[in-house]
């Protein structure tokens, strides 16, 4: 079974870079990413190189794609080593890049994911004052979900000094996290 299930995720690998098609990319990213959430696969999907795959694509001009590749790193960030392979590869920056989204399920992956990697080594980074900032802004939401998500991400990630820092800033602007496209 394993040797079948690595091969399967090598053929997903080679068309989505094989492909030309838009379409045919988008489908086979968002099955890579499913298949990402089962632990299983954690270890053949490295071996392929796939959290680069997501990297890379969080970069795209398709919202589709980002938000496949996000969905990807999230399922993809629970297990240790790849966490550590996502860290390592500075994959918190494109990361952080994606709160700027329009796509919500682009930015709840973002969100959860920044969790995820939220370690004493990476903290600084996960809970830099833009991202406690953005935080606090999505906290304010309407979308109840992100709300709650931002809520969650304040109390339980950021110190009391963070969020107090964040609001106090005169002017309430994300430095660092670029703003949406038109």
């Amino acid at each position: 079974m394993e040797p079948g299930r690595l091969r399967y995720l090598e053929a997903l690998v080679t068309e989505f870079q094989a492909t030309e098609s838009a379409e045919a990319k988008e489908q086979v990213l968002a099955n890579l990413a499913n298949f990402a959430y089962d632990p299983g696969n954690c270890g053949h999907l490295r071996q392929l190189r796939v959290p680069d795959l997501f990297l890379d694509a969080l970069g795209e001009d398709s919202d589709a794609l980002v938000e496949f590749a996000m969905g990807g790193l999230c399922n993809l960030c629970l297990d240790k080593a790849n966490k550590e392979y996502i860290l390592e590869a500075n994959g918190v920056e494109p990361i952080i890049n994606c709160l700027s989204s329009p796509n919500e399920e682009t930015v709840m992956s973002a969100v959860t994911t920044l969790m995820y990697l939220t370690t004493p080594q990476s903290r600084q980074q996960t809970t830099a004052l833009p991202v406690v900032e953005c935080m606090l802004r999505f906290s304010l939401s309407a979308s109840r979900r992100l709300s709650n998500l931002a809520t969650i991400f304040l109390e339980d990630y950021c110190t009391p000094q963070q969020v107090e820092e964040a609001r106090n800033l005169s002017k309430h602007t994300a430095v660092g996290i670029p703003l949406p496209r038109d």
